[in-house]
């Protein structure tokens, strides 16, 4: 049987970088928790904050999942440190699976959750310091409770690549391949944002 991890991957699932070990002792600044015990991983992200700088300065995590959500928890928090807020909350799960030089498609799922753990932890920070951020005041309607995929994501994936089937929605986010609940939804909203791109497309030609 072929390998298909990385080295990097094999490296950072046995010797994992910044495990939370004391979560009573840890006083952090932002907490994100991500995932669905029934459908199976669930990853908490905690990261200290330099407030005058906005900058990450620490981040500790703990999972329950496979080799590769400890893999991609690990690098992420190492990635994150002395990024700015911003900048952290603009990684993707290509960027996560880049600094490990790959995962096997069926394992993308894995990095979706660290980035949206992490993304979970910044928006806690700006809550607890009454941070308003440009779309704070945005309400984004979640279609996928197992992963916490909203409907704006799942509109900025159609309208950023060339998307034309849900197996290809899937491929890219994960969505409704744990418990599948959301998946008549999701595909309702895959049609809607594939009308609405190609008619935008075409008023551009003409």
């Amino acid at each position: 049987m072929k390998w298909v991890y990385s080295e990097k991957v094999k490296e950072h699932f046995i010797h994992p970088k910044n495990i939370l070990d004391d979560e009573d002792n840890y006083m952090e600044d932002g907490r994100g928790e991500i995932g669905n015990a029934i459908c199976g991983d669930i990853m908490l992200m905690l990261i200290k904050v330099d407030k005058d700088k906005n900058i990450i300065t620490d981040c500790k995590w703990k999972t329950y999942g496979c080799a590769s959500a400890v893999a991609s928890t690990s690098v992420l928090s190492e990635m994150v440190k002395g990024m700015t807020l911003d900048e952290a909350y603009k990684i993707k799960p290509m960027d996560i699976m880049k600094e490990l030089d790959g995962l096997p498609n069926h394992k993308i799922h894995c990095s979706v959750l660290g980035d949206k753990a992490l993304r979970n932890a910044i928006d806690d920070y700006y809550i607890r310091n009454n941070i308003k951020t440009k779309d704070s005041e945005k309400e984004d309607k979640v279609i996928c409770k197992c992963l916490n995929i909203t409907k704006d994501e799942i509109k900025k994936v159609v309208f950023e690549n060339d998307i034309h089937s849900f197996e290809e929605l899937q491929e890219r986010t994960k969505i409704s391949t744990s418990c599948g609940e959301c998946e008549e939804e999701a595909r309702s909203l895959l049609e809607e944002f594939i009308l609405v791109k190609e008619e935008e497309e075409h008023e551009k030609r003409n």
